[in-house]
């Protein structure tokens, strides 16, 4: 799994053989220049879906309910229900709330849940799951989750130990992105994977320095502009 915002990398990540697009919440960081994914909200996830589903019309789409737009198990559902005429073949929701889970199922819509580090509402963007009490909570919540209807869920920034203690608890997958090698998949924000980000996350390694290579390709057509050897006739 990937993160997709636009039609023309979500269709380069199909060509590459990606399972499962993430219209994640990141692109309030990535594509908007917002300070947190707690900014973002419906209109702007749907622009978003709506792009990633003309580019790649038949992947596995999840669109991330944003802030707020899951406040209650009624929103969740209207909410679930406008992300599934965009497109989206599955939402994804933040946190262990069994009843809102619950009622996006009786919708008839998948949904991925999101456990450990959330982002919409963490103070810090440090490691969790790290104290017995975390560690605990954590699994409970798992199972918590996928009673309620969860078809996978999402670990983030959690110790290894705990993500290979949570997916041997539960009969659902489990999807790390810093949980380890334990879980059943991975996904990774694009341009944390691209190294397109100013700043990596310390779980995420970057493939390839595509900032670096952007920034050079616009300088170098800057120069030739300046210099009048751009267009040449």
């Amino acid at each position: 799994m990937v993160t997709a915002y636009d039609s023309t990398f979500a269709a380069i990540a199909v060509e590459a053989g990606i399972d499962v697009l993430l219209v994640g919440d990141s692109l309030a960081n990535t594509m908007l220049g917002m300070g947190r994914t707690a900014q973002v909200g419906m209109d702007e996830m749907l622009h978003h879906l709506r792009a990633v589903r003309r580019g790649a019309p038949e992947a596995c789409v999840v669109a991330d309910l944003p802030f707020g737009a899951d406040a209650t198990p009624e929103l969740a559902a209207a909410n679930s229900i406008r992300f599934r005429e965009a497109g989206a073949d599955a939402v994804k929701l933040e946190g262990c709330f069994p009843d809102r889970i619950e009622a996006i199922r009786a919708e008839g819509i998948e949904v991925v849940g999101h456990l450990g580090l959330l982002p919409q509402t963490a103070v810090s963007l440090k490691q969790v799951g790290r104290s017995d009490e975390e560690r605990d909570r954590i699994v409970a919540e798992a199972r918590a989750v996928e009673e309620a209807g969860c078809c996978a869920f999402v670990l983030e920034h959690i110790p290894a130990e705990l993500g290979k203690i949570v997916t041997e608890s539960v009969s659902i997958p489990t999807v790390a992105i810093g949980a380890g090698p334990h879980c059943a998949g991975q996904v990774l924000v694009m341009h944390d994977l691209l190294g397109l980000s100013a700043r990596q996350p310390p779980f995420a390694k970057a493939r390839i320095d595509l900032r670096g290579t952007v920034r050079e390709t616009f300088a170098a057509w800057h120069r030739e502009v300046a210099a009048r050897e751009f267009p040449r006739i």
